[in-house]
């Protein structure tokens, strides 16, 4: 159930509706007029992008912060139109093939052949980091990006922090993560830059001002925060108000199973941060997919371990309404899963991996799905 946030919170990012600020609805009732989100310096012009307002968030699941009100819920979409990242020039085709199976889950050759798929059906948005596979899955996709000739036509997104060489968000840890991950994916630069955690021990001023020296030398383009509070996303745009680089984009485990987290304090101030969000786990680490129905269902894997916290009464109620929907769409349930979280304000591409090449056209059908409101309204009633 979304969280109400207290006033004090909502002011700070500039998302408070003034008790005098309010309009009257078409149906007579009173709702709260669009405010404008407040940042702590002027933004730079940014290219042409939808306009979107946003007013104060509502329990109600269909409020305006929730459902994207912009967008058309009648039949399949015939163009999929790529989606901007934050105050950047990045646009994106709205799905980013997760990364973190490359070389595990999926062996060398199929990792590649994931990537051609992907490709292949105007894919173009690839996520990974340093810690996957010991730095594995950054191999496997700069091999690929070498061999297709392609990195100009990509948009790579990589994490560093975690690696067990590189650690933490020291100056030292980032500038030599960063070199190794350029050379492991065979590129002079990253696109998008993920703090893959929050680092306490470290001042985040520190962390930034040298993010800004990899930006000036072009070995990143944009800096993204992942696993991050909203308090610490606070913190950054008042740091960035002195000069130093803004996130323009934040990671979050989000989806039909785990809303909590991010339907609160992160989702306000995403909004008013204008952040681009790209939710992880997308398919509930695949239950949402319907693969695991009951415990026998479930195996040993570290995946199916995962998954196995949600094949319970809750569970099988979001599967079920899954279903009936994915059937009135002629698509699958991970297509709908996607497809749902796509029509949440803010959320830019949902991170979604697959370890076979076939998995990636259900993936990638979500973005072309328009769901009713009622729709909507059913699965964000019945994963509460």
């Amino acid at each position: 159930m979304p969280q109400l946030l207290p006033l004090r919170l909502l002011e700070s990012v500039g998302l408070r509706t003034p008790a005098a600020a309010v309009a009257s609805g078409a149906d007579g009732m009173s709702v709260p007029a669009p405010v404008r989100p407040a940042t702590t310096s002027e933004r730079p012009a940014a290219p042409a992008a939808p306009a979107m307002t946003f007013s104060e968030p509502s329990t109600d699941t269909g409020g305006p912060l929730d459902i994207d009100s912009g967008l058309e819920r009648t039949g399949p979409l015939s163009i999929i139109a790529p989606r901007r990242i934050g105050e950047s020039d990045l646009a994106v085709y709205p799905l980013s093939l997760g990364a973190s199976v490359f070389g595990w889950t999926a062996d060398g050759d199929t990792s590649l052949a994931i990537l051609d798929r992907f490709a292949s059906r105007g894919g173009d948005f690839i996520d990974t980091a340093d810690s996957y596979v010991g730095g594995r899955s950054e191999v496997l996709i700069g091999k690929w990006m070498h061999e297709r000739r392609n990195r100009d036509g990509l948009v790579v997104a990589t994490k560093v922090g975690r690696h067990h060489e590189n650690q933490g968000l020291g100056s030292v840890s980032i500038v030599r993560a960063v070199e190794a991950s350029l050379e492991r994916l065979q590129s002079d630069h990253i696109d998008l830059l993920y703090f893959h955690d929050d680092d306490p021990e470290v001042p985040l001023e520190d962390s930034l001002a040298t993010a800004e020296w990899l930006v000036e030398t072009g070995k990143v383009r944009y800096l993204g925060a992942s696993n991050f509070s909203a308090d610490r996303l606070i913190e950054a745009r008042v740091l960035a108000s002195a000069g130093l680089p803004k996130f323009v984009a934040i990671q979050t485990q989000y989806n039909l199973m785990h809303r909590a987290e991010f339907e609160s304090a992160l989702r306000i101030v995403a909004a008013a941060q204008g952040l681009a969000v790209m939710p992880y786990y997308a398919l509930a680490n695949g239950f949402l997919t319907g693969k695991y129905r009951s415990k026998s269902d479930l195996s040993a894997d570290a995946r199916s371990v995962r998954a196995s916290a949600y094949v319970n009464r809750k569970g099988m109620r979001v599967l079920a309404v899954l279903d009936r929907i994915a059937a009135e769409h002629g698509v699958s349930a991970a297509s709908v899963a996607i497809a749902w979280l796509l029509a949440k304000r803010t959320i830019v591409a949902p991170v979604a991996s697959a370890s076979r090449p076939e998995q990636v056209d259900g993936l990638m059908a979500a973005a072309g799905i328009r769901l009713t409101r009622a729709q909507m309204l059913d699965l964000d009633r019945v994963s509460e």
